[in-house]
C-alpha cells in the first residue's frame, strides 16, 4: 500500500486566516484550503458555518431557498466486468463468477419498467471501462449481439429505456473520448466520471489503489472531464476521500474540478464521497474516512466551488450523519432508488426516501425531487446542452422551474427529431451584412457561452526560444530542398524562415514563387462559386468566431432547404460551378438535413459541385446519427456530395484550439475525418488559420500534420492560409487574442507554404475576403497560384469585421490576376480547366 505523504501541520494562526478570509467572500489558494480541512472543535463549526452560508446564498440565486435536492433512480448495472483494477472495489468482478458478461436488452428494460412503476425518472447505467479490452467473453459477447464495443451496447439500451420506457439515461461508462461522448450525448440528459483523485503516484505506484488501472490515471480523467465540457455534457463528478491521498492533493482535486467547470460551464453537480473499506479487496484493512473528515471536506469544497455549485455527498455512506452534511453546506442527497440496491456500495441500503424528507426538513430543508439533468441545464437546455431528440423526454417530467414533476410517472416515447419546420430569422443576412452590418459587436451569451476567461487566458503559451540559426543557410535548403524543412533535423532553419524580414523575407518570397512558377506555371486560377451558410445558429462556443449566434438573437437565422436549392439554382444562372455550403452546429438541425441538402442541389442543379460540410459538421452528424465516419461520408457521398472544405482546422496543434475554441473537434478527430474522407473518394481543401493566440513553431507543427495526412491519401486539393479577422472575434474582444498576424506574418505564411508542401499539395490559395486587394497581389508574387471563388455571397468574415467585401465578379478577378502581371484562369473545384 502506498503511504500517505506526510505534510506539515497547518498553524493555528494559518487555519484563523483561512477562516477570516472564507468568512470575508475571498478566494483560497492550495495552502488555505489545506489548513481549513485541519479545523477542530469551534474552529471546524466556524467553517461549516461560512460553507452553510455559501450554499444559502446559491440557492437563493437559484430561485430555490432552503431546497435540497435528491434523484429517484434505478440502478442498472450493466457490466461488472472492467479493464481496471481498482483495490478498493467490490463492483469489478471476473467472468466466472457471473451469468453472463452484460445484462441483456430485455433485463436493462425489466428493471427500468420497475423503476418507471415506482415513480423514478433516472435510470442510471454503471459499468466498468471497456471490458472487452481484457476479457475475451466480453468480446464473444458483443460480437455475437452486433455490438463494436461496450459503449455502442450501452447507446442502444440508453435509447431502449427512452423508447420503453420514459425513465432518463445518465451514464457512468468511465472515460470516454470526445469522439465517444458525442455518440453518447444525443442519448442521455447527462453523464458522469468521478475524478477520485488527481494524485498520480496513487496511479503509478506499485501497492496504489489505482496501480494496475490505465483508465484511473489522473490526466486522463481530466481530459475526459474537458472534453465533456468542450462536447457540452451537463457532467457529474467528485473526489473519492481516504485512498490514501494527502490534504494537499485533496485540495488539488477540488481545484482541478474548479478549472474546468469555469472554463466550460458543464459541472452539474460535485460529488464529495468517502472511502469505505470493504471485504475481500486489497484495500480492507485501511480505515474508513471518518465523518468530520467528509464534512470538513465538503466545506472546503463549497467554499473553493462557489454558491452557484452543486454539492452531493451520498445518504447511504454517513451513517445517520445527515445533519452534519447539511450543515458543511451540501444542497444534493444524489440518487436515491426505492427499487435497486447500491451496486457499489451493496452493504450500505439507501435510506428510505420518506425517511430521508424527514431528517432534511428536521434541519430546516425542504426535500426535493430533480431530474438527473439538473434545472440550470433543463432551463438552457435549447442552448446545446440538451439534444433535441431528448428534449420530449425531459419535458415530460421536468416543471417549469427545471425540477421533477411531482407525481409524475413516465410514460416511453419516440427518441426521435422533433417534427418542427426549420428555417427562418435574419435569412438575408448575406446581403444586408455589407449594408447595414450586424445588430450588435456580440452575441448575447458572450458574457458565459464561451466559458470563464481568464481560464482561458491562463492556457496561452508564449512561443519558445529558438536558437540562432544562419537565415543563408535556411534560404539554401529552401531553394535547393524545400520539403526537407519539414523534417526534424531542419526545424531550426524553418524556423529561421518563419522569423525572416526584410531581405530575408523578400528572398523566400521569391525562392516560393520560382516553385510556384515550377509547378503551377503563370496561370492564376479561380472558381465560380457561391458560399451558402445554411445556418448561423451556434452553440460550441468558439472563441474566434464571429458568426454564431444564439437562436433568438436579432442576426439568428436557418435557410429552409428550399431556400438553399434556391439559391443553388441562382448561382448556376450566373455561372457558378460549385456552391459551398457549411454551417454553424445547429442544435435543431435535423440529422437528415445534411443529405438532404445536398440532394436537393444536385435535383435541382444537377451539374453544380458541390463542396459542402466542414468535419467538424461532419463529425456531429454522424454521431448524432449513431454511424461510423465512413458510413456517414458514404452515404452523403451517394446523395452527390463532391468535395469537403478543410476547414475547423484552426491550428492543428490541441495547445492553441483548446483556447480557440470550448468545443471544436481535436486535432486527432480532425486528421480522422479528413483521412476518412480521403478514403472514400471525397477530395478536401487544407487551410490554416493564424495570427490570433498561435506561435510559428506551431505553424510548422501543422503544415506536418497536413504533410503527413497527404502521404498516405493524396486527397488534397489546395491549402486554403486564412488569416484571423480579430475585429468582432470574442477572444479579441476578451483581450486575449492579437488583433490578427502582420503584415510581415502574412507574406511568411504564404511563402512557407509554397515551400513546405512543395511536391505534395501544388495549390497554395490566398483569401481576398481576408487579405483584400493589395494584399492578394502581394501574395500571388510571393508562392500562391489561387485566388479562390467569386463567393456570391460571405458571411463569415464579415460577421468577424472583415472590410473587403462578400462577392467578387469574374471580372473582379481577373483584374486582381492582372495587377499580380499574370493571367486568370477559371477552373473547377479539383482544379481542372473549363
Amino acid at each position: 500500500m502506498v503511504e500517505v505523504n506526510v505534510e506539515p501541520v497547518p498553524t493555528e494562526a494559518s487555519i484563523r486566516r483561512a477562516l477570516r478570509r472564507a468568512a470575508d467572500g475571498k478566494a483560497i489558494d492550495v495552502d488555505e484550503a489545506v489548513a481549513l480541512l485541519t479545523a477542530r472543535d469551534v474552529q471546524f463549526d466556524e467553517l461549516l458555518a461560512i460553507a452553510g452560508g455559501i450554499r444559502d446564498a446559491g440557492l437563493r440565486e437559484a430561485g430555490r431557498p432552503g431546497v435540497v435536492t435528491y434523484s429517484r433512480k434505478v440502478f442498472i448495472p450493466l457490466t461488472r466486468l472492467c479493464r481496471d483494477r481498482c483495490h478498493y472495489c467490490t463492483f469489478a468482478t471476473v467472468p466466472h463468477k457471473l451469468p453472463a458478461p452484460f445484462l441483456e436488452r430485455d433485463e436493462v428494460l425489466e428493471i427500468a419498467r420497475q423503476g418507471a412503476a415506482q415513480g423514478c425518472k433516472e435510470a442510471l447505467f454503471t459499468l466498468g471501462d471497456r471490458p472487452e479490452e481484457r476479457w475475451p467473453a466480453a468480446r464473444q459477447w458483443l460480437d455475437e449481439r452486433g455490438y463494436d464495443s461496450t459503449l455502442d451496447y450501452v447507446r442502444a439500451c440508453a435509447i431502449a429505456v427512452l423508447e420503453e420506457t420514459g425513465l432518463l439515461p445518465h451514464l457512468n461508462p468511465g472515460v470516454m473520448s470526445w469522439a465517444e461522448l458525442q455518440r453518447l450525448k444525443p442519448v442521455a440528459p447527462s453523464m458522469g466520471m468521478m475524478l477520485e483523485t488527481t494524485a498520480t503516484r496513487l496511479w503509478s505506484e506499485k501497492g496504489g489503489p489505482h496501480y494496475g488501472s490505465p483508465d484511473k490515471e489522473p490526466a486522463v480523467r481530466l481530459r475526459v472531464l474537458d472534453d465533456a465540457g468542450r462536447v457540452g455534457v451537463p457532467f457529474t463528478t467528485g473526489i473519492l476521500i481516504g485512498i490514501g491521498e494527502n490534504l494537499t492533493e485533496r485540495v488539488d482535486s477540488l481545484f482541478a474540478i474548479r478549472r474546468a467547470a469555469r472554463e466550460f460551464g458543464h459541472i452539474q453537480e460535485v460529488i464529495v464521497q468517502n472511502f469505505r473499506a470493504k471485504p475481500d479487496t486489497a484495500m480492507r484493512g485501511m480505515p474508513d474516512a471518518e465523518l468530520r473528515e467528509l464534512a470538513a471536506t465538503v466545506a472546503v469544497a463549497r467554499i473553493i466551488m462557489g454558491p452557484r455549485a452543486r454539492i452531493q455527498a451520498p445518504p447511504n455512506l454517513i451513517d445517520d450523519e445527515f445533519a452534519l452534511l447539511l450543515r458543511a453546506g451540501i444542497d444534493d442527497w444524489g440518487g436515491v432508488s426505492p427499487v435497486t440496491p447500491d451496486h457499489v456500495n451493496p452493504e450500505r441500503p439507501w435510506p428510505q426516501i420518506d425517511l430521508l424528507a424527514e431528517k432534511t426538513e428536521k434541519f430546516g430543508f425542504i426535500l426535493q425531487e430533480r431530474l438527473t439533468i439538473y434545472p440550470e441545464y433543463v432551463r438552457r437546455g435549447d442552448e446545446g446542452w440538451l439534444d433535441p431528440r431528448l428534449k420530449a423526454h425531459v419535458t415530460a417530467l421536468a416543471q417549469d422551474d427545471g425540477l421533477a414533476k411531482t407525481g409524475t410517472k413516465p410514460a416511453g416515447l419516440p427518441w426521435q427529431e422533433p417534427d418542427e419546420s426549420f428555417g427562418g430569422g435574419r435569412v438575408d443576412l448575406f446581403k444586408s451584412i455589407d449594408e447595414e452590418g450586424r445588430t450588435e459587436d456580440r452575441r448575447s451569451d458572450f458574457d458565459h457561452v464561451y466559458g470563464d476567461w481568464d481560464e482561458v487566458a491562463a492556457h496561452v503559451r508564449s512561443a519558445p526560444a529558438s536558437m540562432p540559426t544562419d537565415v543563408v543557410a535556411a534560404l539554401k535548403l529552401a531553394s535547393e530542398d524545400p520539403a526537407a524543412l519539414l523534417l526534424e533535423q531542419h526545424e531550426d532553419k524553418a524556423m529561421a524562415l518563419f522569423n525572416a524580414d526584410g531581405p530575408a523575407l523578400d528572398e523566400l518570397a521569391r525562392i516560393a514563387d520560382d516553385l510556384r512558377k515550377q509547378v503551377n506555371g503563370d496561370d492564376i486560377t479561380y472558381v465560380v462559386n457561391r458560399n451558402i451558410n445554411f445556418s448561423n445558429v451556434c452553440y460550441v462556443g468558439c472563441r474566434f468566431c464571429a458568426f454564431a449566434q444564439r437562436e433568438k438573437d436579432a442576426d439568428a437565422y436557418r435557410l429552409s432547404v428550399e431556400q438553399v436549392a434556391d439559391r443553388a439554382e441562382e448561382a448556376w444562372r450566373d455561372g457558378a460551378s460549385e456552391v459551398c455550403m457549411q454551417g454553424g452546429i445547429d442544435p435543431k438541425m435535423p440529422v437528415t438535413a445534411y443529405a438532404d441538402l445536398v440532394r436537393a442541389v444536385k435535383q435541382r442543379v444537377p451539374g453544380m459541385h458541390v463542396h459542402a460540410y466542414s468535419p467538424m459538421e461532419i463529425v456531429t452528424a454522424s454521431a448524432k446519427a449513431g454511424v461510423s465516419l465512413r458510413e456517414w461520408l458514404t452515404g452523403l457521398k451517394e446523395a452527390g456530395l463532391g468535395t469537403i472544405p478543410g476547414t475547423a482546422a484552426e491550428i492543428l496543434d490541441d495547445d492553441v484550439r483548446w483556447v480557440l475554441t470550448k468545443g471544436k473537434l481535436p486535432t486527432s478527430t480532425w486528421v480522422d475525418v479528413v483521412t476518412t474522407a480521403h478514403q472514400v473518394g471525397i477530395r478536401s481543401s487544407s487551410t490554416m488559420m493564424y495570427g490570433h493566440v498561435d506561435h510559428p513553431r506551431q505553424w510548422l507543427g501543422h503544415f506536418r500534420v497536413l504533410a503527413g495526412i497527404q502521404d498516405v491519401t493524396g486527397g488534397f486539393t489546395e491549402f486554403v492560409a486564412l488569416p484571423f479577422i480579430h475585429t468582432n472575434a470574442p477572444i479579441y474582444l476578451a483581450g486575449i487574442a492579437r488583433p490578427g498576424p502582420t503584415w510581415r506574418e502574412n507574406r511568411v505564411v504564404h511563402a512557407m507554404a509554397r515551400v513546405l508542401l512543395h511536391g505534395r499539395i501544388d495549390n497554395i490559395q490566398c483569401s481576398w475576403v481576408k487579405l483584400g486587394d493589395e494584399g492578394t497581389r502581394v501574395m500571388l508574387n510571393g508562392g500562391c497560384n489561387d485566388l479562390g471563388g467569386t463567393l456570391m455571397e460571405e458571411t463569415i468574415s464579415r460577421m468577424a469585421g472583415s472590410e473587403h467585401g462578400s462577392a467578387r465578379t469574374v471580372a473582379e478577378l481577373k483584374e486582381l490576376a492582372a495587377a499580380a502581371g499574370r493571367p486568370a484562369v477559371e477552373r473547377t473545384t479539383v482544379y481542372g480547366r473549363r
